[in-house]
């Protein structure tokens, strides 16, 4: 069958703004990384929370308390920080909170720092989200989740392994996740909580999220095929509207944890160089990334497309290609999202391309389906100029990721 053949001409912006939709409502409608407000159909006066997170929407400790509010529809503010890995933390909150710690939350006044604090507060102040954190068993759930995050660590974030420490590495977190299995296979449902998903899940979430997609792209290794009750807990949690809209995909996990953690070492092999190649072109893995797929095409679309032209000044004049080079391989991208036709850069535009593709972050910027149709749109776009590759993304910080740039 012949290649669809490329369209004549990139579309202009004010053709291109003609395909944005209004976005959802942020402040009673789903839960969104873009909200600042969440009311859940209570008045603002009822608001007795304040949650500072990152503006990346990334910081896993965060993500745990957002998921607790999001799901017992606390009303509550959001004041969005810095983390340092990204840029310089705000004076503000360095005056709220001198080491610079987050999540930070204000109950009725009182600033709580450290997630596990935040949450047993919260607990206190409007009940438990299932089973008590303080439950004997959750207790042990809790102690669990530890062992497991250790785990990963060591197999991740060891420099230097031979073979056979790496496969010692591989064992102990592959035997430390089958514990994890056990404990979901003790309750009636898919979840740890029998009345779940419940407070215990939530402390699961981050970081099993980041192990999924971290040992993929740097260990070759497919969590969700290796573990079955693990692949059904992270099914279940993508069917809840809540939980996506705080589900980041492999790509922002594996190039974000590496500041982090101090570094994340591959272990070289044809299967693992497959699927790293894979998430850097934003294909994603299926099954193995997400269980969750949109069932309105044209709604994502709108989406993807209106959160670029939202930023079009700052993306075009942050690209090394510079705003006037760029402007019309962006266009061309664009134009492919909205007509599924494959529309040509001007030359010598590949890398600047792939510069933006790999600096979507997700969920900050979109949800994880409007994300993967984005990149996938500028890749192909820039498959078409070559193979020119992008500046490498780095590893030690990401302030190639600054906020600043992009908060109005």
């Amino acid at each position: 069958m012949p290649p669809t053949p490329a369209t004549p001409e990139a579309q202009s912006w004010e053709q291109l703004s003609q395909h944005i939709s209004q976005e959802p409502d942020r402040i009673n409608g789903p839960t969104s990384s873009q909200a600042v407000l969440r009311l859940f159909g209570h008045s603002e006066s009822d608001v007795r929370v304040t949650l500072y997170r990152d503006h990346h929407a990334w910081c896993p400790y965060c993500q745990k308390v957002w998921l607790w509010l999001e799901f017992q529809r606390i009303p509550y503010r959001i004041r969005k920080v810095t983390m340092r890995c990204y840029g310089s933390k705000e004076p503000w909150f360095l005056q709220l909170v001198p080491s610079g710690m987050l999540p930070a939350l204000e109950l009725d006044g009182q600033l709580i720092t450290e997630s596990d604090v935040i949450l047993l507060s919260l607990e206190q102040a409007f009940g438990p989200l299932g089973l008590p954190l303080m439950d004997p068993r959750a207790l042990e759930l809790r102690q669990l989740e530890r062992l497991l995050f250790r785990a990963w660590c060591l197999w991740l974030c060891s420099p230097g392994l031979r073979p056979r420490q790496q496969q010692q590495a591989r064992d102990q977190f592959q035997r430390t996740a089958q514990r994890m299995e056990q404990a979901l296979e003790q309750t009636p449902g898919p979840w740890l909580d029998d009345q779940g998903p419940g407070g215990v899940d939530l402390v699961f979430v981050p970081y099993v999220e980041r192990m999924n997609a971290s040992l993929a792209f740097y260990k070759g290794y497919r969590l969700r095929r290796e573990h079955p009750a693990i692949d059904r807990w992270f099914t279940a949690l993508e069917q809840l509207e809540t939980y996506r809209g705080t589900q980041s995909d492999m790509h922002t996990h594996a190039h974000d944890l590496p500041p982090q953690m101090g570094g994340c070492w591959p272990d070289v092999s044809e299967s693992q160089q497959s699927l790293a190649e894979a998430i850097d072109r934003g294909d994603g893995l299926g099954q193995d990334e997400t269980s969750w797929t949109d069932d309105d095409p044209k709604r994502t679309t709108a989406l993807a497309l209106g959160r670029v032209m939202r930023h079009r000044d700052q993306l075009l004049a942050l690209n090394p290609l510079g705003s006037e080079r760029f402007d019309q391989p962006l266009r061309a991208a664009l134009t492919q999202l909205i007509t599924g036709r494959p529309c040509r850069p001007t030359s010598g535009s590949a890398a600047g391309l792939r510069y933006l593709r790999d600096r979507i972050s997700v969920p900050r910027d979109m949800p994880l389906p409007a994300a993967r149709l984005l990149r996938q749109c500028l890749e192909a776009t820039a498959a078409l100029d070559g193979p020119a590759a992008p500046r490498p993304l780095p590893v030690r910080d990401r302030y190639d990721q600054d906020p600043q740039a992009f908060l109005r």
